[in-house]
Formats: structure tokens, sequence, C-alpha cells
């Protein structure tokens, strides 16, 4: 058995054969490291001349063996090119634009199959942990999933009056189901997700991303067409999340983002003084118009009077990630000055009294963090500002997918 491993000295590779816990029963184990251009290998534990399982066992697996020999010859380009390409086999990549792509060390996949309408993954990445990745893009990861989802769900929630009926499309790993029902005011919240495989997936593997919301009585929950459902069904609610995949071409998804089901919405399912928050892309400052972050914005703003950019960094999403809310005002220019200027204390004041857990249950979101998530740079809100492409059904605008 051969493990090849990098490192920067002859010391280090010697000092390799120390951590080794076993070894092949015939063949023996031999460990070949890189210096520079060079190997530097060590044969450990060497087959035994009885061969015998008496013999492996009374061999000391933290030191090598006393004949152990070291030779050290020069690399071939064509082991080095094999070596990178081994190297490579155990990163998962994930591009952000044409040019630029993220890459993390892979521990392990632990699910991968297509669903009617998206290949599913579930991989293990060592930076970020667990991993849930549709159609090749990342959706939420372990370490900052709740970046994420407080990000999308408690502003929306704590900037109405009381919230009593929540709406979500999309929501597949009930992350957002478990924030929003977090809210003492909430007595109904339906989810609408097109991809029952995918949603039965991250229950059986990522749990607890749910925490407990699929057993809520006042959740509810069915895998249809969101467009459709709303449609069809005679209810209203007092906050809409939109929490789908990004609008790609061979998406699912993208006409939840047009200028008529924003229309629709706002005319036939908020309630007076309702908001809806959606997801929108990336929202760096490299990609904000590029992808789709301003034309969302601006498409929200053909059927709404009030609408509220904001962007969070999402470590995993390798940028930071956009977001906008709408309102169903009465008052348009008095709602904008209070999204804005919310005082720290009287948000925080609010988390407090709504929320279950209060403010020592967010790990992300508070009266501050709300006002640098709200508080985009000069560029962006520009860009926001002059952004006059809206996306319809008969003239979408797609993001990068890698």
């Amino acid at each position: 058995m051969e493990v090849r491993l990098q490192v920067s000295s002859q010391l280090a590779a010697g000092a390799l054969a120390g951590v080794v816990v076993g070894a092949a029963a015939s063949g023996g184990l031999r460990i070949v490291a890189t210096r520079g251009r060079e190997w530097v290998s060590k044969t450990l534990f060497g087959p035994s001349s009885s061969g015998g399982k008496k013999a492996q066992a009374s061999a000391k697996p933290t030191r090598p063996a006393a004949s152990t020999t070291e030779d050290i010859a020069t690399v071939t380009e064509e082991e080095e090119e094999e070596r990178a390409e081994e190297r490579d086999a155990f990163w998962f990549k994930e591009g952000l634009t044409e040019d630029f792509r993220v890459e993390l060390a892979l521990q392990n996949i632990s699910f991968d199959a297509r669903s009617t309408f998206q290949r599913v993954q579930v991989i293990e990445t060592t930076q970020f942990g667990r991993t849930l990745v549709m159609d090749g893009q990342t959706q939420s990861a372990e370490a900052d999933e709740h970046i994420y989802h407080e990000s999308l769900v408690h502003p929306a929630m704590l900037l109405h009056k009381s919230p009593k009926k929540v709406f979500i499309g999309g929501g597949g790993e009930f992350a957002t189901a478990r924030e929003v029902l977090r809210h003492s005011s909430v007595e109904r919240c339906v989810m609408i997700d097109i991809d029952e495989v995918a949603c039965d997936i991250c229950r059986k593997q990522l749990p607890e991303w749910n925490g407990g919301a699929y057993e809520d009585p006042r959740f509810h929950v069915k895998y249809k067409d969101a467009l459709r459902w709303l449609e069809d069904t005679e209810e209203t609610f007092d906050v809409i999340i939109m929490d789908i995949c990004d609008p790609i071409e061979a998406g699912p998804g993208y006409k939840l983002y047009t200028n008529e089901f924003y229309e629709y919405v706002q005319k036939h399912r908020l309630n007076e003084g309702g908001i809806l928050v959606t997801q929108s892309g990336p929202g760096a400052v490299y990609n904000a118009q590029k992808e789709c972050f301003t034309v969302i914005h601006s498409t929200l703003r053909s059927a709404f009077d009030v609408v509220v950019p904001y962007a969070v960094d999402v470590p995993s999403f390798g940028c930071n990630w956009g977001f906008n809310l709408a309102f169903k005002s009465s008052d348009p220019e008095a709602d904008k000055r209070d999204v804005l200027n919310r005082d720290v204390e009287e948000f925080n004041n609010e988390i407090e009294k709504r929320i279950k857990g209060g403010m020592d249950g967010m790990r992300f979101l508070d009266g501050l963090a709300w006002r640098g998530i709200s508080g985009l740079p000069k560029e962006i809100r520009q860009q926001c500002e002059e952004e006059d492409r809206v996306m319809t059904i008969d003239n979408p605008v797609f993001m990068f997918a890698s």
C-alpha cells in the first residue's frame, strides 16, 4: 500500500513515519512524500518472514522498523501531472464567474443523485462541514447556514407589526421554516417546494437543519409548483419568503423572479402592510450588477413602492449574498425610513420579545448587524438605483451557472 503526501523538508518526511498506525498484511505500507520536485519514500512495517498475524501485531506502529531505508529520486513530469490530477480529485470546485472560482478540500460525498428537477448532492468539506449542493451550486453549509437563514427570515418578520400567516416558496432544507416558527406571533406557515425528493434528502441527510420544524403543528408543506399553488389558492399572507434556487437557465424557478409574479403577489396574495423578501443571488462589489441582484431589485420596484436591498457575507457561497425586501405599503416613505433608520436597541428589543430564545438564540442577526447588512457600499446602491432592466417571463435574466 502506498500513501503520497507533500512535505517541506526531508525531516518532515521522516517524521511522517511516526504517525502510521497500521500496515498492509503483505507488501507493507510505503509513504511517498514530495519535497519540491523530489520524492522521499519510506517503507514501513514490511512483510514479516512468517507473514502471520502474530508478527504483525507485535510491530510497533509508532516508529519505523529498523530495516527502513530511504531513497530519493527525481520526479518525472508525467508523475507530477498524475499527482496533480489525484490532488484535484479531492477538491470541490464552484465557479462564481467565468473567470473566478473557489476550491474547497473535500472530505466525502455522502449523497449524489438526480431528482426530476435537479442534481442534489450532500458533501462534506474541511472548511464548512456538511453542505447541500444543487446543480453544482452551494445552497447551505453546516458552518454558516445560520447566517443565510437568519438574514433571509428575521428582517422581514421583525419589520412586520405582527406576522400571523407566512408563505415560504422553496426552502427545501426546512431551515427557513425553522426560523419562521421561532416567532410567537405565527399561527400558520405554509411551505411549497416543487422537489419532494430534494426535501426528503435534506430531512434524512441534514436533520439538524430543520430544528423540529417538520413536527410543528403550525407548519404545512406541499410539494407543488409554488407559482401554480399561489394562483390556485385563496389564501393571503402577511409575509412571503422566497427561498428558491437561483434563476439559472436550466433551473425550475426563474418565473418566480419576474415582474408577472411580483405583481400577482402584490395584488392578490399579500395582506395590506405585508412584506415579501427574496434571496437575490450574489451581492458583492464585483458581481452584484453582472449577476441578478440589481435586476431583481429593479423588477421588484416595478411592482412595489418600497424595495430595500441588503447583502450579507456567507463565506461558503464565496461572496456576499444579496436579498431584497418589498413592502405593500400605504405610506412608502415612512416605511422606508423606518427600515433604514431602525434603532439598534429597538431592533434588539423586538428580537427579545418576539423570537423564541430571544437575543441569546440569535447567532448572527441583531440590531447592529441589521444596520451593517442594510448599509450597502455606495457603488452597489448606485447600481441598484440606476438599474433599468426588468425580468419578465419572455425576457429573463439568468445567473451564471458553473
